[in-house]
């Protein structure tokens, strides 16, 4: 299998604004009656679940690669945990919402379990892109630092200009 560890800092975005702003058009859809806003968060909300499926795969590969000690693997369990709650969350409540759709019963209670289990969704995602803020800011994880120390020349990667050498 390729190395997917760094795809996985690009991939992480998309169920964050998927679902945020999925959660914001039902939102938007329960108060201004609009079927459109309804639609729209459902669509995003089916994207959200998949993306939320690629970055937890792409994830687990990425965390195979970090050493696990001390405080890093405490934060790395947490983001580990909270990435699992999020698939679950994201995956039952894109369920819901293609069963409600699917049997045309967006409304009443199945709107309401449908709405709560997309909210617990959108919090768990908050969540879970916290602990991994707090995993690359915090512990550094996945960082790889280059500060010039044991480089040579054939492999800086710098781009001041050498001092000309005095020849007298």
């Amino acid at each position: 299998m390729p190395d997917l560890s760094h795809i996985h800092p690009m991939l992480v975005h998309f169920p964050i604004a998927l679902l945020i702003v999925g959660f914001l058009s039902e939102t938007i859809g329960l108060f201004v009656k609009k079927e459109f806003f309804s639609t729209a968060g459902f669509y995003l909300l089916l994207l959200g679940a998949v993306g939320a499926a690629a970055a937890y795969l792409t994830g687990e590969q990425a965390g195979d690669g970090i050493t696990e000690i001390g405080a890093l693997k405490l934060a790395l369990e947490s983001h580990e945990g909270a990435a699992e709650l999020t698939l679950w969350l994201a995956g039952i409540a894109a369920a819901v919402r293609v069963m409600i759709v699917v049997f045309k019963k967006y409304s009443g209670i199945y709107r309401t379990a449908a709405y709560v289990l997309f909210l617990c969704a959108v919090l768990s995602v908050a969540r879970t892109g916290f602990y991994g803020g707090e995993l690359v800011y915090k512990h550094a994880a996945g960082v790889q630092l280059n500060l010039g120390f044991g480089s040579t020349e054939s492999d800086s990667t710098t781009t001041t200009e050498k001092e000309p050498k005095d020849n007298d």
